[in-house]
């Protein structure tokens, strides 16, 4: 019995070593997400506590004006349809016609078409209402998850991975990286300061984006290495055949 445990012990601590270090932070921030994502619902729906939510409004009252009400809404732009389906379209017409990427340009439409789909389907099975309160205009729809929070963190969550793979100066890539993180966070903090979110809201667009992000292209990385098997045999064959009829 003990053998057998100690041989168990050994394959788990094996497979732990063969992770890499991007793996191993990919896989905390996706259970984290996931239980942070728990706690806000059981919060929110289950408790019925609000004191959180209402304790951000309360601060960021004392930091309104002109010049941030600006800001908050040019920020807020970048994660509105009217910006990320021009987006989504530039990006896939770039991996599919100007640097041709298959599996790119299959991910891009594929994480943003369900992403829209989880949004939509989760807010209508929580039913949050909005902000009473708006501070400029009034927003339509439900409030739980932020619907800018889930998908900016999709969209922009995929260009962090795209530029993560293709981008091998490591100062270009960190830049870029950073800047797309604050990108992110900035315009989900957007949403709270222009009250059209409770803060509640936006952290779980940020759990189920990042989680929906990790499960696709988890999921399309597997049917990319499993087409790759399917076809590199066959590939493989039609040379060696085309090699004998040479010969």
């Amino acid at each position: 019995m003990i053998k057998v445990i100690h041989t168990h012990i050994k394959k788990t601590t094996a497979a732990i070593a063969l992770l890499s270090a991007e793996v191993i932070i990919v896989l905390l921030l996706f259970f984290s997400s996931f239980f942070l994502f728990l706690v806000i619902a059981d919060t929110i729906f289950l408790q019925g506590k609000d004191v959180f939510d209402n304790m951000i409004f309360d601060y960021l009252n004392r930091h309104v004006s002109n010049l941030n009400n600006s800001v908050m809404q040019f920020f807020t732009f970048m994660g509105t349809s009217n910006f990320m389906l021009p987006a989504n379209i530039v990006l896939f017409t770039y991996f599919a016609y100007i640097k041709p990427h298959r599996w790119y340009s299959i991910k891009i439409p594929v994480i943003s078409l369900t992403s829209l789909v989880v949004m939509v389907t989760l807010k209508q099975i929580f039913n949050r209402p909005r902000p009473l309160t708006p501070l400029l205009h009034a927003a339509e729809g439900l409030s739980f998850p932020s619907g800018h929070a889930l998908t900016s963190t999709t969209f922009y969550g995929l260009l962090i991975y795209i530029v993560w793979e293709r981008v091998k100066d490591h100062k270009q890539k960190w830049f870029l990286v950073a800047a797309l993180i604050f990108l992110i966070l900035i315009i989900g903090f957007s949403r709270i300061y222009l009250r059209v979110h409770y803060a509640s809201d936006v952290m779980a667009g940020y759990c189920l984006g990042l989680i929906w992000l990790v499960i696709s292209l988890w999921v399309l990385r597997h049917l990319e290495r499993f087409t790759h098997k399917k076809i590199d045999p066959v590939v493989e064959e039609e040379k060696t055949v085309a090699q004998s009829i040479s010969i």
